[in-house]
């Protein structure tokens, strides 16, 4: 009989110390700066060149690359970069060149006016958009292949490290680009943003200095269940010949991830899980389309605003980022969705709360506060969640597939908020408590298949 002994917080938190959570936090910083390029960045480069609110606001449609990501990602999972590969690993091979394609548009717009080239500078954004997109399959991949199958409570603390890597990248990068366009602004140099774009390209080249210090696993394995597959696929035509074997190939690579995933968790249990991924943060996606419209009606300033919403969500979205690795790591996964399910909808009952009682500068900074405590819990634990449910034989493809799930849940869903407060008459109160309801039919698929799932714990 064997006794368990429950870890100290000290032990747990002692996790956040291995060296691969490092690694991780690259990986993240990697994944969430090219953001800044093609979201702050073009936004303000276009805004100072002249450019109307309806021309910057339809260029954000290159944006949309990233829910469709999971369409090229069985290709992520099975084409070898030439050359790249064998020197440097699959996975770093695919990021490598992904960041060189990034580096060559950065210098690229060094070169263009956007008031007179603008299709090609939304285009250029467009092929940042789409390697960065990419780059995020490969990330994904990377950071779960470097945690072993088995150890579930590092697999939480890596996901709490790539959501603080992500923002690291995101917030610090915009700091860099904003800070050096308004210095070279200063001095008198007219094409400011041409030469910022320059700089970062530095910053490009720093991450990929870094990515070599990742060592990425080998995958022999991975390979050899992926031609196992094609095998199996190539026996059921009945044939063995050039054809066919191309026609196991690509079916392999499309539909492997799919038939694995639910080989592994069995049908009805795949349906559920893929259910609950969908509608698990439907709610908050609801408040986030529609939060900064409340303020706004509210009579909140733009100062304000960035003040509670931007500036000390950053500051709580970090901090319990880490608090909710540690929850998942000593309660674990599961009991972290339940906990952060019930969080977010309780967070946005203080904003039904605000809106019955008028404005309150210190009633609007509870609410945000609680509500990005809230997302941060839920974030971390839905990135170790699917980062558990994937198969190692196609980490990439099923990452990308779970992920772009969520996604779809939030954007298809959520694209009607405007139209329900509507109908509710502008009623805020009664939005937000639909909202906090919206959570409970995902925690409903997520208690029945609870002690069915089958996690890489």
């Amino acid at each position: 009989m064997k006794i368990y002994k429950k870890q100290t917080l000290s032990e747990s938190f002692s996790i956040y110390f291995d060296k691969r959570m490092i690694k991780i936090l690259l990986l993240g910083i990697i994944s969430g700066f090219p953001w800044v390029v093609i979201g702050s960045c073009l936004s303000l480069w276009l805004k100072e060149d002249g450019l109307s609110r309806s021309t910057i606001g339809w260029a954000g449609l290159i944006f949309a690359v990233y829910a469709f990501n999971y369409l090229w990602a069985p290709i992520i999972d099975k084409i070898r970069i030439p050359w790249l590969t064998n020197r440097i690993g699959h996975r770093r091979g695919w990021i490598v060149t992904m960041q060189t394609i990034i580096l060559i548009c950065l210098v690229c717009w060094s070169f263009i006016n956007p008031t007179v080239n603008l299709s090609l500078v939304i285009s250029i954004g467009l092929i940042i958009a789409v390697a960065s997109a990419t780059q995020d399959i490969t990330v994904d991949a990377l950071r779960i292949e470097q945690i072993g199958e088995n150890e579930g409570k590092s697999m939480q603390a890596g996901a709490a490290m790539a959501v603080v890597g992500w923002w690291t990248g995101y917030k610090l990068g915009g700091v860099i680009a904003l800070n050096t366009a308004e210095f070279f602004q200063q001095y008198g140099i007219q094409n400011y943003w041409q030469i910022t774009f320059l700089i970062l390209g530095i910053i490009v080249v720093l991450c990929n200095i870094g990515l070599m210090f990742i060592k990425e696993p080998q995958a022999i394995s991975r390979k050899e269940s992926q031609k196992q597959t094609d095998r199996m696929i190539e026996h059921k035509l009945g044939r063995s010949n050039k054809i066919t074997k191309s026609v196991a190939w690509i079916t392999g690579t499309i539909v492997g991830p799919v038939m694995s995933f639910f080989k592994k968790n069995g049908f009805n249990i795949a349906l559920a899980i893929l259910g609950f991924i969908f509608l698990f943060k439907v709610g908050e996606a609801f408040l986030g389309r529609m939060s900064v419209i409340f303020y706004k009606e509210m009579g909140f300033t733009k100062s304000d605003i960035a003040l509670y919403s931007k500036g000390l969500g950053w500051i709580t979205t970090i901090i319990f980022t880490l608090l909710g690795g540690m929850f998942a790591i000593r309660a674990g996964v599961i009991k972290a969705m339940f906990v952060s399910g019930f969080l977010m909808a309780s967070t946005n009952l203080l904003f039904s709360v605000l809106a019955w009682s008028g404005k309150s500068e210190l009633l609007f900074a509870i609410a945000v506060i609680f509500d990005d405590m809230a997302a941060a819990f839920a974030t971390v634990a839905f990135v170790a969640f699917i980062s558990m449910l994937v198969d190692r034989t196609y980490t990439a493809t099923q990452y990308a597939l779970l992920a772009s799930i969520g996604t779809a849940g939030r954007t298809t869903l959520a694209s009607s908020s405007g139209a329900l407060v509507d109908w509710l008459n502008g009623d805020w109160g009664i939005f937000f408590i639909l909202t906090a309801i919206m959570v409970i039919p995902s925690l409903i698929f997520l208690y029945v298949i609870r002690n069915k799932i089958k996690l890489n714990d």
